[in-house]
Order: structure tokens, then sequence, then C-alpha cells
């Protein structure tokens, strides 16, 4: 098993499922892309606020 779960509401980085599916993000492919998690969530959101402000 080499799923990695970073979970909202700790930011704890979690290897394997664990209780909580609202609480936590992935799977991610390494420990390192799980801890990334925010900022990539937040880069994703950055580039489709701006593709849609270019449709506007």
């Amino acid at each position: 098993m080499s799923d990695w779960y970073y979970e909202v509401s700790t930011g704890r980085v979690t290897r394997g499922k664990v209780p909580g599916v609202f609480d936590r993000m992935g799977p991610y492919p390494s420990e390192e892309a799980a801890r990334d998690a925010l900022a990539l969530v937040r880069e994703r959101n950055e580039a489709a606020d701006e593709a849609e402000r270019e449709q506007a």
C-alpha cells in the first residue's frame, strides 16, 4: 500500500486510509505529495480562477 493522505483538521500525513473520509485528501503517490496537498489545491484554484476571468 503506497497511498498517502493528508488530514485537513490535524495537518497530519498518514499512509493508508484512516477513518474520516470528509477530513482527508488523497490518495497521493508519496508522503511529500501528501504534505504539499494544500499548496497543490491553492495552485489549482488560482489557475481555475484565472481561466474563469479570461473567459469572462
